[in-house]
């Protein structure tokens, strides 16, 4: 072991002891050589014990990395909502306490969640019993979320519709205009879905609301040579509306109105004949482009006007419906109002 004293160098046989027993200040350490001890400045100590757990260690060098060595992110999660590709709506429950301190679920919020690498747009409606309670326009990013609002939980229980239509944030050629999608929410299965929640020890659920966005529909050309020299009418499309049936902006859809001879028919066909006249007049009112049209559905067990109202929520043409109390129909009827 060595030591170095100003000019002077100290050397000490091997079997001899010496060791730092003290530091001074920062210039300064006090050794001890074989019960001897006197100060040195550090910069002249050659001890490599002292050196080892004084200097600083220098950073290892950075390595390099390449892109094939990069680990992959994960696509199935955003920000913990465990989604697959494409676009879902996610429940995100808030609890609080009742007054025997148990969890209950006070209110959901809603979050849009994007795990694609394509932008949208979308107009969003949330509705109760047909009407739209709110609604929000705006912006979806790619691999993003987006706060929607506040749902309180006792309105799940009124079975709310989640409506959604969603367009491209820049047209693509070849793909469609627009996607419509919608969720309807029953008591029972919101309360499994928390049940699941809970016993997987997750932070929300989700629904998926669009895998991919479509492609347009390509429609055929038709040479309809053939079927006008086979004695059929063909007309011109841009004279079509002087060659459709009359419009109508009330239409009755009691059977008996519809079907003369209907007594032996069945209640699964006797609805089926409604719907078909409903969407017939549909199609004309829309055709026509009217502004309003009043179907007549009775009030019986409500069957009939349920399975129009579904249909209605998922036509993009109809701006509201209302079933409401009226001075010719009573209560049914539901007066629909168009946007063009």
């Amino acid at each position: 072991m060595k030591f170095q004293i100003g000019d002077k160098v100290l050397l000490l046989h091997s079997n001899e002891e010496g060791e730092v027993v003290d530091i001074i200040n920062k210039k300064m350490v006090m050794v001890d050589v074989d019960g001897v001890q006197f100060p040195v400045y550090t910069d002249q100590v050659d001890f490599p014990y002292y050196k080892r757990f004084t200097e600083k260690k220098a950073a290892p060098p950075k390595q390099k990395k390449y892109v094939d060595d990069v680990k992959k992110e994960k696509t199935n999660s955003i920000k913990g909502y465990n989604v697959g590709e494409g676009i879902w709506i996610a429940f995100l429950p808030v609890f609080d306490k009742d007054i025997f301190d148990d969890d209950v679920v006070e209110y959901f919020r809603i979050y849009l969640v994007n795990n694609s690498n394509t932008a949208y747009t979308f107009n969003y409606h949330l509705r109760f019993t047909g009407e739209s309670e709110f609604n929000l326009k705006n912006e979806l990013l790619p691999y993003s979320d987006f706060y929607v609002h506040d749902v309180p939980f006792e309105q799940l229980n009124d079975a709310p519709r989640f409506d959604f239509e969603f367009s491209l944030s820049q047209p693509v050629k070849g793909k469609a205009e627009y996607f419509e999608a919608s969720l309807k929410l029953k008591a029972k299965q919101l309360f499994q879905r928390i049940e699941e929640m809970l016993q997987k020890q997750e932070a929300s659920f989700s629904y998926l609301l669009m895998e991919n966005y479509p492609d347009a529909v390509v429609k055929d050309k038709v040479d309809l040579s053939k079927l006008s020299n086979a004695g059929f009418k063909v007309y011109d499309a841009g004279k079509a509306r002087q060659h459709i049936p009359p419009a109508r902006t009330v239409v009755d859809l009691h059977i008996e109105k519809i079907v003369n001879d209907w007594k032996h028919l069945s209640n699964f066909e006797i609805l089926t004949a409604q719907l078909r006249e409903f969407e017939k007049y549909y199609e004309l009112a829309v055709l026509h482009m009217q502004p309003t049209l009043i179907v007549i559905h009775g009030v019986g067990e409500g069957r009939l006007r349920d399975e129009i109202h579904d249909i209605l929520r998922l036509k993009r043409e109809v701006k509201s419906f209302v079933n409401q109390y009226h001075p010719l129909y009573g209560y049914g009827a539901t007066e629909i109002y168009f946007q063009y």
